[in-house]
């Protein structure tokens, strides 16, 4: 690995650690009881383990598939 290959490496982890902490510094919004694109409930699993969730799963997908 060359002098290059090291600065970019590094630059990466500088990269995800500032990401990290802006994600950790970010107050995490309620999630949504209901999704917002079609109105079915999102089960209380799903919003503890993605704060702030807007979207139910069958909506998530269709949204991620658009990208």
């Amino acid at each position: 690995m060359d002098d290059a290959d090291l600065a970019v490496k590094h630059e990466q982890r500088a990269e995800e650690r500032a990401r990290s902490r802006r994600m950790l510094a970010k107050p995490a919004k309620s999630s949504a009881s209901h999704c917002i694109e079609c109105s079915d409930a999102i089960s209380q699993a799903r919003q503890q383990a993605v704060p702030g969730v807007e979207l139910c799963i069958a909506c998530q997908t269709i949204s991620e598939r658009k990208r």
